[in-house]
């Protein structure tokens, strides 16, 4: 039996980032802990792009746009949809869910839901907190692991066997 997983080793890996900028004292918070876990897990932050859309619902049509461009191992969109008094949450936050996903799969590329949709702003500070609670960083967490499993399942031709190529360090290299 073969087993196929993801790995946390991110050096050499591409990532774009939606993030919205509706609820931004929740979702700049998000994006912090997105870029804090891609730098530990060795991204080259030259190998990042951010692009800030109004808010959650057009969060989709930006992260087709990123995945189709093919310079990107895995998209990461993030978000904040607070529930208020109207049913505005329920429709915002099921389309954005719902275009997430199907960009995902029309794409064939990792796009990895990071939107917050919590009942109260405080539900939502505590899940875009420290890092051991910020979805935002479990959001990256997941992009790396997904691109990584996605690498490993790249069709090859029958009878071909191929291995994961050692990244080397910049240091490592010869000039």
């Amino acid at each position: 039996m073969k087993m196929h997983e993801g790995v946390a080793d991110a050096r050499g890996l591409r990532f774009g980032i939606v993030v919205s900028r509706f609820n931004e004292f929740v979702t700049g918070r998000l994006l912090a802990g997105a870029l804090e876990v891609l730098n530990k897990a060795g991204v080259d932050e030259r190998t990042i792009e951010v692009a800030k859309v109004p808010g959650a619902f057009e969060i989709p049509l930006v992260a087709r746009r990123l995945a189709r461009c093919e310079r990107f191992d895995a998209i990461i969109c993030l978000g904040a949809v607070i529930r208020g008094e109207t049913p505005h949450f329920d429709y915002i936050s099921a389309e954005a869910s719902r275009g997430i996903a199907q960009v995902a799969l029309d794409a064939d590329v990792p796009v990895i839901f990071g939107v917050l949709t919590t009942n109260t702003v405080e539900q939502a500070l505590d899940r875009s907190g420290a890092l051991e609670r910020n979805r935002g960083a479990d959001a990256a967490r997941a992009a790396i692991e997904m691109a990584n499993l996605m690498r490993a399942l790249t069709p090859q031709p029958a009878g071909k066997v191929t291995r994961a190529k050692k990244v080397r360090k910049s240091s490592d290299r010869r000039r």
